[in-house]
């Protein structure tokens, strides 16, 4: 069955959805999303999304296609009209279409697209293996542009291996993983993740579940750490929009712990997942 798209103002079906050859999203990869889940038909972490969209809008100069409330409608609606109950929404805001040149021009009408994607998002997790592998991106992974090329090279190298995602190496540490931020978890029950910086995304999913970990008394250390630290932590995890709090049982052929997901990323998922339903809109 086909899905129903918000494409500038109109709701068509995907076949019929178009954009233009000249919009500089497609051209430049000029262009802003976010990613937001469905639990139950509703909107998760609203207000965290699109204070980050606001923010990656701003350090590209661009502005806001509307206004939160009309943008939260949009998605109630196209969750609406394609019977959605778990799942995600994909939204992406282009600076808009003109003859192509690499100066940045003022002033266009933007481009606003909106798609859901329809799955399972709280079924159990068996756990992650990932490989290692350069960071190749731009220096500013803090704005969510649509700039992923680099990081869909990684996740498909670690397919390629027969393992499941890919941890981002720069100057010798982790940065994150393809499309999520990474963890460990120490024998002392210590969670370490990276400190915020240009270097890495700056998680919702993220800020939740160290909030999260903070209520229940988890010691968390914010800082880089390395794969060989990784390797010789007893548990590690990763967060995202799309996948909330999932285990990782081998890094770089090295098993965690036993090999199975450990307690405290089991605990932070079940929280996470609980916490989420409460609170979507």
């Amino acid at each position: 069955m086909s899905r129903t798209v918000y494409v500038n103002g109109a709701y068509v079906p995907e076949e019929e959805a178009m954009v233009s050859v000249f919009d500089r999203g497609f051209l430049f990869a000029d262009a802003i999303y976010e990613v937001t889940a469905v639990l139950d038909g509703k909107i998760c972490e609203w207000d965290g999304h699109i204070a980050r969209l606001q923010r990656s809008l701003g350090e590209i100069g661009m502005p806001m296609p509307m206004s939160s409330e009309e943008l939260l409608e949009v998605h109630r609606e196209i969750v609406k009209r394609n019977n959605m109950e778990e799942g995600a929404i994909y939204l992406q805001v282009t600076r808009g279409a003109t003859d192509r040149d690499f100066v940045i021009p003022k002033d266009l009408p933007q481009t606003v697209v909106l798609f859901t994607q329809a799955k399972s998002l709280t079924g159990t997790k068996s756990g992650l293996r990932v490989i290692s592998v350069p960071d190749i991106r731009w220096g500013r992974r803090d704005i969510k542009t649509v700039q992923l090329l680099a990081a869909s090279m990684c996740k498909s190298e670690a397919k390629k291996q027969g393992k499941d995602d890919a941890w981002m190496i720069e100057d010798g540490f982790v940065t994150e993983g393809s499309s999520n931020n990474t963890y460990i978890v120490t024998e002392e029950g210590k969670i370490i993740t990276r400190n915020l910086s240009n270097s890495i995304l700056p998680g919702i999913t993220r800020k939740s579940v160290l909030r999260i970990a903070e209520e229940l008394d988890l010691e968390i250390e914010e800082r880089p750490f390395t794969i060989a630290e990784a390797q010789k932590a007893v548990e590690a995890f990763m967060t995202a929009a799309t996948s909330f709090v999932t285990p990782v049982i081998e890094i770089d052929g090295v098993k965690l712990g036993d090999g199975t997901p450990g307690p405290v990323s089991k605990r932070l998922c079940e929280v996470y997942i609980e916490e989420s339903r409460k609170a979507s809109c």
